[in-house]
């Protein structure tokens, strides 16, 4: 989630408490202070728990769990030469181009052994298509790169697996029966972010557990160190995780907000707060947010992804009632659904943050002159309509017409009759009829600029 408080709500959670888990047990919540007042170092983060796995909800509110883990020490003291050898290895298992310029997810397994790594491989493989089989990272697939680094546990498998009696030594501390409740899958977060540190990079990181048994978490608070926006738990082997992690990834790169609610739990029966800062939760009506021009009202009766209307849907952000969602069973209420439409454009916007879609192959930082050439990489869109990003040229910013839709340009193309010095300049704009916000709209395009002339 965003480093402000994720919903106007947010703030009102906690001040009553973190979060409901599905048996309605309140956590509470607030950094803990010391005698002068001043923050103690965080011993405990909030994470998301998914929803119960025969249930329809995608998360199941949130708690405090602790941020070093409740697991045995680490065993990465006690590795043999060979396991040690193979510890930490990074490698690129798709690549899209420079980290710069791409969102990059950097996956993390625990529970396998040194001879168990070609599976965890296979695994974060599998598990990244089934990200990329949801919209819009399906469209989009090609702004991500996406790294394994190699965690070597002594032991096979995670503690609280298959009993809550079942202890493993592992080189990231993942366990079930966090906080006590089965599903949620924690992890030691420092241990995890010694070996995130490895990658070159890091947007969003995927810890995938070697395990069936279904359960994750949502670490949704950006690394203030490492820079990334999130980290999602996933069991490897289980059917629904990775739409947990893509429920994850709605809040860490979209900072959408939840929109499930709680019926018959205290405290959440209605809200009265300020308006939220999330684009997919409001307190407002459709009819007052059409009169206002406010939210998601440019998408109000558009056809949604996830089936039926875009309206206000009353029920969201924990609330049944004074909070609106924007369709009734996206992905960020309901496992197994699409994001909605609000909630495709909030995606997209966040993919923009991370990623160029113009990556300049010639150097910038010199004068280029008539023998060479200026080339441009862009990425390919991958959605069903063909839809491709738009490349236009400009000398001087006077745009060259001719050379629309291409990736590079001779300098002996320019028709050049003098010899200044020109500012020859390529933009890329992703014309997406999924992003309506003007201001989001902006964002959506990148530019590579060379000195030349004759």
């Amino acid at each position: 989630m965003d480093a402000r408080p994720r919903l106007g709500v947010r703030a009102a959670l906690r001040a009553v408490a973190a979060a409901v888990c599905a048996t309605g047990v309140l956590v509470a919540a607030g950094p803990a202070r010391a005698a002068d007042g001043e923050p103690r170092a965080k011993t405990r983060v909030e994470v998301e728990i998914p929803g119960p796995e025969h249930g329809s909800e995608a998360g199941s509110g949130h708690a405090l769990v602790p941020a070093g883990g409740a697991g045995p020490a680490s065993s990465a003291g006690r590795l043999s030469d060979a396991e040690r050898a193979a510890d930490g290895e990074v490698a690129k298992l798709v690549d899209n181009g420079p980290t710069a310029d791409r969102l990059d997810v950097v996956v993390i397994g625990d529970g396998y052994t040194a001879a168990e790594l070609d599976r965890f491989h296979a695994d974060a493989a599998q598990k990244w298509a089934e990200v990329t089989a949801v919209e819009p990272y399906t469209t989009y697939r090609n702004l991500f790169n996406v790294w394994t680094v190699d965690a070597v546990s002594r032991d096979s498998g995670v503690t609280g697996d298959p009993d809550r009696a079942t202890v493993r030594d592992t080189a990231l501390g993942s366990y079930f029966w966090c906080e006590d409740i089965e599903r949620l899958l924690c992890i030691d977060q420092p241990k995890v972010d010694a070996y995130v540190a490895k990658a070159p990079e890091a947007d969003l990181v995927i810890v995938l557990a070697n395990s069936a048994k279904y359960g994750g978490a949502g670490y949704n608070e950006p690394s203030a160190t490492l820079g990334y926006e999130g980290i999602s738990t996933a069991s490897a082997g289980h059917a629904k995780s990775g739409q947990v992690a893509i429920h994850e990834t709605g809040h860490s790169l979209g900072k959408l907000a939840d929109e499930y609610f709680y019926p018959g739990v205290p405290d959440y029966e209605k809200y009265t707060g300020p308006e939220p800062a999330e684009t997919n939760i409001s307190g407002l009506s459709a009819d007052r947010m059409a009169t206002q021009r406010a939210k998601w009202y440019r998408w109000l009766g558009e056809q949604s992804p996830d089936g039926g209307t875009v309206g206000a849907y009353e029920g969201g952000g924990y609330y049944v009632t004074g909070l609106y969602r924007p369709t009734d069973n996206s992905i960020m209420r309901v496992l197994g659904k699409p994001f909605n439409l609000p909630g495709v454009e909030a995606m997209i916007a966040g993919f923009h943050q991370h990623a160029r879609i113009a990556t300049p192959l010639t150097p910038t930082d010199r004068t280029l002159r008539v023998r060479d050439t200026a080339k441009t990489a862009v990425p390919r869109l991958e959605g069903a309509d063909g839809r491709q990003l738009v490349v236009r040229w400009y000398l001087d910013g006077k745009e060259l017409k001719r050379f629309e839709g291409r990736s590079e340009v001779a300098v002996a193309d320019l028709w050049l009759f003098d010899l200044r010095t020109h500012r020859l300049s390529v933009t890329v704009e992703d014309r997406t009829p999924s992003v309506r916000d003007p201001k989001v709209m902006r964002t959506l395009r990148s530019t590579a600029a060379w000195s030349v002339r004759l």
